[in-house]
């Protein structure tokens, strides 16, 4: 059944949601302050790996990096592009507008928790090529693998910033399921390289997220999303990075 893959995602993310709320009720405010550090430090540690994967290979038995040029010039277009749109405003009046529907409106913390629990859980490789395999070949393996992660983050960082975090569940079925239907297109398009470029830029975002659960809201990591885009056109370009 292709789109299986997309709904499992959704029920980890709305579980997750469910048992960090009733957990999250053990902790005191202060507990769960230094829990969304945890949680931003373990994000911090997830990213690096996986762009430390993306910029560095062995050369004759010596570690070399590269790609330098590629993420300061996604990063810095994109943020530009990202800027102009207003991609996190964008964000933000979706979640206050989620945040009043669901009587939520006392929470403070609603909105930020929202932001941040779904830029986690669509940012990546695994959320686009789980989506496309799901949609192709009606192969749910990748997005079952990354509903356990999910079900995780979203645990924890409902027990620490709030409710908002499960509501993330809503930008996964829109984007999954999404991907899952253009499959067909999309397949051709994302070529090992341009998966490569993806996850790299992807897992950068990633460590943004992870500094803003560290400490505190730096960086408009939304308004860095064009970035991923522009990495996959990158693949199509006659020169190297």
């Amino acid at each position: 059944m292709r789109g299986l893959g997309t709904l499992i995602n959704t029920v980890a993310i709305v579980f997750g949601g469910v048992v960090g709320h009733f957990t999250g009720k053990l902790f005191r405010q202060e507990q769960q302050a230094a829990i969304t550090r945890a949680c931003g430090i373990s994000v911090l540690f997830i990213a690096i790996a996986g762009a430390m994967q993306g910029m560095m290979h062995i050369e004759e038995n010596t570690l070399v990096s590269g790609k330098s040029m590629l993420v300061a010039l996604c990063l810095a277009f994109g943020t530009i592009i990202g800027e102009l749109i207003g991609i996190e405003k964008g964000f933000e009046r979706f979640g206050e507008w989620l945040k009043n529907k669901t009587g939520n409106s006392g929470d403070k913390q609603f909105v930020n928790a929202f932001v941040t629990a779904s830029l986690t859980v669509c940012i990546g490789a695994m959320a686009i090529v789980g989506a496309i395999q799901d949609g192709v070949l009606g192969d749910y393996s990748t997005l079952a693998v990354k509903s356990v992660l999910d079900f995780i983050i979203i645990a924890v960082m409902t027990s620490s910033l709030g409710k908002g975090s499960a509501f993330s569940a809503i930008p996964i079925l829109l984007f999954e399921g999404l991907i899952t239907l253009l499959a067909g297109f999309l397949a051709p398009v994302m070529t090992d390289l341009a998966i490569a470029y993806l996850s790299l830029i992807g897992s950068i975002l990633i460590f943004c997220v992870g500094i803003n659960l560290v400490w505190g809201k730096t960086l408009r990591v939304a308004n860095m999303l064009p970035a991923v885009i522009l990495a996959v056109i990158a693949a199509y370009l006659p020169w190297s990075f």
